[in-house]
């Protein structure tokens, strides 16, 4: 069961429209229980921050943004290991494009999804990318080539910037 209200099904759908940033964090305390992982604060930290964020967010604003609350700053490499962890149980993605990180918005389904990403406002829209998934799949079955993972970046401007 997911918790967002929406249905996924090949729907294009803003990534940070969530409001509920607390169910969102017990849901991944939940789900880090179910897989006997371990969301440490600092890991929670950086997981809020993302989910917060009112856009993509570069590891440096991270790192800064994290030195203002605590007591003693995070050093970059637990951060880092943080978001490496958070990326691994999937509850954030990378962008490469951009090298920023986005909230996943159904980190249960394991899915694939592909992002169309604004260059101008860097709104970022995720959508379900399963027919496109499939064909990658054939067309990497045809050469034995096994994918691990597959990040569709699509760049552009959204609807709203062309408008202006």
């Amino acid at each position: 069961m997911s918790s967002c209200s929406h249905s996924h099904i090949n729907a294009l759908h803003e990534v940070h429209d969530h409001d509920d940033v607390h169910a969102r964090i017990l849901e991944a305390e939940a789900l880090c229980l179910a897989t006997g992982a371990r969301l440490t604060p600092l890991r929670k930290e950086v997981l809020t921050l993302i989910l917060n964020a009112k856009g993509p967010v570069g590891a440096y604003d991270i790192l800064a943004q994290i030195k203002n609350t605590s007591d003693k700053p995070a050093a970059p490499p637990t951060v880092y290991r943080s978001l490496d962890f958070l990326l691994d149980k999937g509850f954030i993605h990378r962008l490469s494009s951009i090298n920023a990180f986005i909230p996943c918005c159904h980190p249960r389904e394991g899915h694939q999804a592909a992002f169309l990403i604004c260059t101008e406002c860097k709104a970022v829209k995720e959508a379900s990318a399963e027919g496109l998934l499939a064909q990658l799949h054939q067309l990497a079955a045809s050469d034995q080539f096994s994918i691990h993972q597959t990040m569709i970046e699509i760049s552009g401007i959204c609807q709203q910037c062309q408008h202006h």
